[in-house]
């Protein structure tokens, strides 16, 4: 047992340097985000710099669930919960008069965790189909929950008043300053999970994703460490609903369905699953055809799985893996 507790029967795969995931590509993409305020300054456009804010918060939902549907192959169609808890405890606690961001973050990732413990200690009981039926059931729970709340709205939701502040100071009232927290958000979130993928939990995660009778053969136990990822996934996907609420002031029970769940598989299939940077491509694809095709139709939603099943069938590794393949990289 020696060789195991070495990591043998785990090792990293990392990426391959011509790989669209290798070691710079990430950071460049961020990289990029961070002139997004300049282009919009000489283009004139504001809303450019709305579109890529909420392409950075979705691209840090997508990246929680990345965790565990790329990584762990634990298909959530729950997901979308924990932006819920993350929406309505910066609601909540603002109607207390509780308007510091750090404060809202910290409550949001503190009962997200306790609602991914619970649910996740009884889904990862189950696998394959039941573990995504539990947990499409533990979501609509959640969402039926906040539609019964009517002192914060209920169906209709809550309108926020104003944004929160930082430090008490009413910083984030900028669209320039909510970008670059969004922004320093990201590249926060980004850096811990390549952190995390890359660590001795990373690769039991993966060997169990790909082996889990093999791993409980050599001593290591897949519920602890998917109920682990599961933990993280869901505090990361919470403090992504506390930045979506203060982006678009406003918080209701829509954001939990099971849609919205979906909404997030598909970024991470569309980008490329079991990935670091494939999360972040797939949600800004998906907000930027989401926009580009709702001006031309209603049901926008028809093109977007047309484009779906066009990358599913050309490149399984969505968009990223695509775009290994025409550069002549491998694929990640």
């Amino acid at each position: 047992m020696s060789e195991i507790t070495q990591g043998s029967d785990v090792q990293e795969n990392p990426a391959p340097k011509g790989s669209l995931f290798g070691s710079i590509a990430p950071w460049a993409i961020l990289a990029l985000f961070a002139l997004v305020p300049a282009l919009a300054w000489v283009l004139g456009d504001s809303f450019i710099l709305v579109i890529a804010t909420r392409m950075m918060i979705f691209a840090v939902a997508a990246l929680s669930l990345n965790l565990i549907m790329g990584y762990g192959a634990l298909v959530s169609f729950g997901h979308a919960a924990y932006i819920g808890i993350g929406m309505y405890a910066v609601g909540i606690l603002a109607s207390y008069g509780i308007t510091d961001i750090l404060l809202q973050v910290l409550a949001a990732a503190v009962a997200a965790a306790l609602y991914a413990l619970v649910t996740g200690y009884l889904s990862l009981r189950t696998s394959g189909v039941y573990f995504i039926m539990i947990t499409l059931a533990f979501g609509q729970m959640a969402f039926f929950l906040m539609v019964s709340l009517s002192a914060f709205g209920g169906d209709d939701g809550m309108s926020l008043s104003s944004r929160s502040t930082l430090f008490g100071i009413d910083l984030l009232r900028d669209n320039m300053v909510l970008f670059y927290f969004v922004l320093a958000v990201l590249v926060l979130v980004f850096a811990i999970f390549r952190r995390v993928v890359a660590s001795r939990f990373g690769r039991v995660l993966r060997g169990t994703r790909d082996n889990a009778t093999r791993m409980r053969a050599i001593g290591f136990s897949p519920f602890r460490f998917q109920l682990t990822a599961y933990v993280i996934a869901g505090v990361a996907a919470a403090i992504a609903g506390t930045l979506l609420a203060n982006q678009i002031q406003f918080v209701s029970p829509a954001f939990m369905s099971w849609q919205r769940s979906g909404e997030l598989i598909v970024m991470v299939v569309l980008g490329g699953m079991g990935t670091m940077l494939g999360p972040i491509i797939g949600a800004s694809a998906f907000i930027l055809l989401e926009d580009i095709l709702a001006h031309f139709s209603e049901h926008w939603k028809l093109g977007l799985g047309v484009i779906l099943v066009l990358v599913v069938l050309f490149s399984r590794d969505g968009i990223g893996g695509l775009a290994n393949r025409l550069k002549g990289g491998s694929d990640a």
